[in-house]
């Protein structure tokens, strides 16, 4: 039996203007440049320049546009929309906060992708056509750290079946050869053992003695050398104690991921700051990159083309369509401008909130002196939502006189100190950590346990389970293999 019920649902809405602004938020300081310039292809209601009177023009239209019969876009779900949109990382107290979160990286401001770089390089190689497609299946192949993992044979089969090039093993391993040449040093190399050999051999002086001897060892010593059987080596390689730590100096100095990548993005990369940080005297002013302040307007002629239009005989259905189709592009060009700058002032207003609560770090750049921060604490302070303070924090650097910063370098969890004072942050612990590593004795490294011991004492409440996960994020590796002779 069908029955027939009410049932009342609050649900809120978000307006074509609000998409607008929350994709111009994330966008970061070096795409927005793009982004505009999408804009004004698109709408030719939009151009360049300085407003002037472009509010009285779009007042005009506006007034204008009332009798005209053009429908809204339809309202999105705000509940589907932020689930398709927001990428944010968690919040302490939303109940479901994690403290691996911390390890995501933010989306990068701007960067040319390895393989971009290896495909210019590979333009500079006198090839054939045949064998600049071999070249490039095997650029393809590299994976995000610079390895290729894939085997030849699988290569050549792939060659065959998708470019209809015939090649064997000889002439794909002169190619490979010819691309492990190019930078950054180690790149396309099968595994780690041929990565260490290739940097060697790209030395300046590979010659010179010593860089001999690390390479006989990574030859023929390697597993003994990831395994620290340092005495084994010493017999094998026929060399002094003295000289075995030259050489593991200077093969733990290699790069063991060329591609600057270990979990899917790119490091090696030049970050374009959205937010300039300058000190004058202990006064801090933050200024917004220039690029961030596009001068754009609304088109004198498309407005007085609309207020043509609008006072003619509507009657006209071609007439009707092209008012309809002029203040749609209007209304385009105000939401977009008007979303600019609503970008430029919560930009401003988030990074401020950060600093004012970040303000000793700023002072010095000592990243002890950072206070345990949330995405919900400034979203307090700046009385917007948290998903926004998110899309700021994600995709967007400052740039202070200690180097270029991800806004999410200065959010992190707090940990409780045994005195019961206030909470203290957690690269606090990580630095104190990474001093306490640094400071060991490497003939007897600190194992977790004594780690944890030495932090508690210190007055950092910790346990061995977050002094692993701490070391880890910090890459230092377990006590045995932090042992040296």
């Amino acid at each position: 039996m069908q029955k027939l019920n009410l049932n009342q649902i609050l649900s809120q809405k978000l307006s074509p203007q609000q998409i607008q602004f929350i994709k111009l938020l994330q966008v970061p300081t070096a795409e927005l440049d793009a982004r505009i310039e999408e804009e004004l292809e698109v709408n030719p209601a939009l151009e360049e320049g300085k407003e002037e009177d472009a509010d009285n023009q779009v007042e005009d239209f506006a007034e204008g546009s009332e009798n005209t019969d053009v429908k809204d876009d339809k309202d999105v779900n705000i509940e589907e929309y932020l689930n398709e949109e927001y990428g944010g990382y968690k919040m302490q107290g939303d109940g479901n906060y994690s403290g691996d979160e911390e390890e995501r990286e933010m989306p990068l401001s701007s960067y040319s992708t390895l393989h971009e770089q290896l495909l210019s390089q590979l333009n500079f190689l006198k090839l054939d056509e045949r064998q600049r497609i071999i070249g490039k299946q095997l650029i393809g192949s590299i994976e995000n750290d610079g390895y290729i993992r894939r085997s030849l044979e699988a290569i050549i089969n792939d060659l065959a079946f998708s470019q209809n090039v015939e090649t064997d093993l000889d002439e794909l391993e002169e190619i490979l050869i010819k691309i492990q040449a190019f930078d950054p040093p180690g790149i396309a190399a099968r595994n780690l053992q041929e990565c260490l050999i290739i940097q060697l051999e790209r030395k300046d002086d590979p010659n010179e003695p010593l860089v001999q001897k690390a390479i006989f060892v990574v030859q023929n010593c390697f597993e003994e050398f990831t395994k620290k059987h340092y005495d084994k080596i010493l017999k094998k390689a026929g060399i002094e104690e003295d000289e075995l730590k030259e050489v593991i100096h200077l093969i733990t100095r290699l790069n063991p991921k060329p591609g600057g990548v270990s979990d899917g993005m790119v490091r090696n990369h030049y970050v374009i700051p959205d937010f300039i940080l300058n000190n004058s005297n202990g006064k801090f002013e933050i200024v917004l990159n220039s690029k961030n302040a596009p001068e754009l307007k609304v088109s004198r002629s498309y407005s007085e083309m609309f207020s043509a239009y609008d006072k003619s005989d509507k009657k006209d259905k071609k007439l009707k369509e092209t008012v309809t189709f002029v203040k749609q592009k209007l209304d385009s060009a105000k939401w977009f401008i008007d979303a600019i700058k609503q970008r430029q002032h919560t930009l401003m207003k988030t990074m401020q909130a950060i600093m004012d609560y970040q303000k000793e770090f700023f002072v010095d750049g000592d990243e002890t002196k950072l206070r345990p921060m949330i995405l919900k604490d400034i979203a307090e302070k700046i009385d917007m939502d948290i998903s926004t303070v998110s899309r700021v924090a994600n995709s967007k650097s400052i740039q202070t006189e200690f180097g270029v910063f991800p806004l999410k370098y200065f959010f992190s969890e707090g940990i409780a100190t045994t005195d019961g004072g206030e909470d203290v942050s957690n690269r606090e612990v990580k630095s104190v950590l990474n001093k306490l590593v640094e400071g060991e004795d490497k003939k007897r490294p600190l194992s977790d346990d004594k780690l944890v011991k030495l932090l508690n004492q210190k007055g950092y409440n910790i346990a061995r389970r977050t002094v692993a996960k701490y070391r880890e994020q910090l890459q230092i590796p377990v006590a045995r293999l932090r042992k040296e002779l």
